[in-house]
């Protein structure tokens, strides 16, 4: 039997002004998709809106997307009284990304709100650049980053370029639940507020990447440099093949097979640089070529994995907390060596971003603040510490990074260009990626870090993940691998506890429902449910002094164990 307050939310969407299509859809719902697809409405979590694609309360659709942009406008009219409103609006390669974006720009239009829409498909780190540059006091982008074909989602964004935090994205929430019905939507176009934009926004911001290289001249030496890479049928192809061209690399070849965008993802499971399968084609030419560097990004190419060969001659996925190292490293040490260092600089990392990175800054002189799981959070501190702090760059363990502060957003396309230019900096010291990553680890310590995640979907899904926070804060584990737990973290209370003496300490953080436990060598384990997807991520991280390369394979066999280890004792 359904629940009541399901089915009088399935009748209210029956006798809304929906199209027929979309009643028929619901009608032939079975209880449990009727459950799924109506028992919550969608919310702005750490990514915005997000869900699969059907009709429902609880899915992408024409009027979920509707309504959140007009509660949106109703808070932007609201927020910026008697001025005019811009905002701008991109999409991705995903299926219904184009039509998801043109309803987004008609309500806007039907609202009197001024609307840029790019021409068609863009990254979403151009989408955060265009808001500033454009004067916008919004935006939103149309993406499910790399979630599957199934989904797709609705980033929104404020007048400084990075997503909504709070309080604007509970008070947009607010505005939306305020809406009774689609009827209240103003779905018809004015075209006369719609202005499309593209090549023009596209120069500036690949100026503004160029600007950032830092070693000119070993480009010049280094470019042969042979770079393998692949958008994964999404926005990179647009602007990271003409970027590393203008930059100076003429040796990049595109995975072919990948080079069209596609919202089916048609060589992939998952388009997702973080997976090895959706890495696999881009692998494949590397070792065809002898490529130097391989670099691939998700749809909206915000996200970019790369590989490189090991000392085993063997082409191998960095993760995200490694790539993150080893860029930073290079930005910080040509920041220094070009005397730009003066004390005011400050890198941000994510809460369960390695802590390699805090050595890493502590050593150069540069604060590295930690914030919650999430771009917008580190937009915000850098919006906070404007004329006080320069912002060099930052990064997260999920293959998000962000060099510079003109966007507020992870960006791949600014990413690719640099990493690049680290590699070709590595190369011309003889050194290989990993070689350099050797080096960073025997300077500061070797951070070995795993990411588990656990899927549960659906309403039962969602109990699940909270049960298991319950049972964590609830039950925590006294020893693991044979550590003691010296210290608990729990964003939700904003209380850090030391489990030795039972004292206590605020985190300064806005709450978030994240645990983390730390053991007494350092090793720090994270449990945090995901904004965007039906998971729960638990982050591992652990580390241990590296006397020399030589014994690189040694110590990453050990800290492995010791994940291993501690994977198991918690039952993951």
């Amino acid at each position: 039997m359904i629940d009541q307050a399901i089915q009088e939310k399935v009748d209210k969407w029956l006798n809304s002004a929906i199209d027929d299509e979309s009643k028929a859809a619901i009608r032939n719902m079975n209880e449990n998709e009727l459950a799924d697809s109506f028992y919550k409405d969608l919310e702005f979590g750490t990514g915005g809106l997000r869900g699969v694609m059907g009709a429902g309360s609880n899915r992408m659709n024409k009027y979920t997307v509707g309504m959140a942009t007009q509660g949106l406008a109703n808070y932007l009219k609201k927020s910026f009284p008697d001025e005019e409103i811009n905002v701008a609006i991109a999409h991705d390669s995903r299926n219904n990304s184009r039509f998801f974006a043109e309803t987004t720009a008609a309500v806007f239009s039907a609202n009197n709100i001024h609307v840029y829409l790019f021409e068609d498909l863009r990254p979403t780190p151009e989408l955060s650049y265009a808001i500033r540059k454009l004067g916008c006091k919004s935006g939103v982008v149309l993406t499910a980053s790399h979630n599957p074909k199934e989904y797709n989602g609705y980033k929104a964004y404020w007048d400084d370029g990075a997503q909504v935090i709070a309080p604007h994205d509970k008070n947009i929430i607010q505005e939306v639940q305020a809406i009774s019905g689609v009827e209240q939507v103003k779905f018809e176009k004015n075209d006369a507020k719609i202005e499309s934009i593209g090549r023009e926004i596209d120069e500036a911001y690949l100026q503004e990447i160029l600007n950032l290289t830092l070693a000119p001249e070993v480009i010049e030496k280094q470019h042969t440099l042979k770079i393998v890479f692949s958008p994964i049928h999404g926005t990179g192809i647009t602007l990271i093949p003409e970027v590393l061209k203008r930059k100076g690399f003429e040796s990049v070849t595109v995975v072919e097979e990948q080079a069209i965008p596609d919202g089916n993802f048609p060589t992939v499971v998952y388009p997702n640089p973080e997976e090895k399968e959706a890495m696999s084609l881009a692998l494949k030419k590397a070792d065809e070529i002898h490529a130097d560097l391989v670099m691939a990004t998700d749809p909206d190419s915000d996200r970019v994995g790369i590989a490189a060969r090991n000392k085993q001659g063997e082409y191998e996925i960095l993760n995200g907390n490694q790539a993150a190292s080893i860029l930073i490293y290079y930005l910080l040490t040509k920041w220094k060596e070009n005397g730009k260092l003066n004390g005011k600089q400050m890198i941000i990392k994510t809460i369960v971003t390695t802590d390699l990175l805090d050595k890493m800054a502590a050593s150069f002189g540069v604060d590295c603040p930690s914030t919650l799981t999430g771009f917008k959070f580190i937009a915000a501190l850098i919006k906070q510490e404007e004329g006080k702090k320069e912002f060099i760059g930052g990064g997260e363990e999920s293959y998000g990074y962000m060099i510079s502060d003109f966007v507020r957003d992870k960006d791949a396309i600014a990413s690719c260009a640099m990493l690049a230019e680290m590699c070709a900096w590595a190369k011309d010291q003889g050194m290989t990626v990993f070689e350099l990553l050797a080096k960073v680890y025997e300077e500061f310590g070797f951070y070995l870090e795993d990411l588990v995640s656990l899927t549960k979907k659906g309403m039962k899904g969602a109990e699940e993940i909270q049960q298991m926070m319950t049972d964590f804060r609830t039950n925590t584990p006294q020893t693991l691998a044979g550590l003691k737990v010296v210290e608990l973290l729990d964003y939700q209370s904003s209380k850090s506890k030391n489990l030795n003496s039972g004292e206590e300490s605020d985190i300064d953080l806005p709450k978030s429902n994240v645990l983390q436990f730390i053991l007494e060598d350092g090793s720090k384990i994270s449990a945090r449910p995901s904004g965007t997807e039906p998971k729960i991520k638990f982050y591992i991280s652990v580390n241990q002094s590296l006397e020399s390369k030589e014994q690189y394979d040694e110590v990453k066999s050990t800290l492995q164990n010791k994940i291993g280890q501690i994977k198991s004792e918690l039952g993951l």
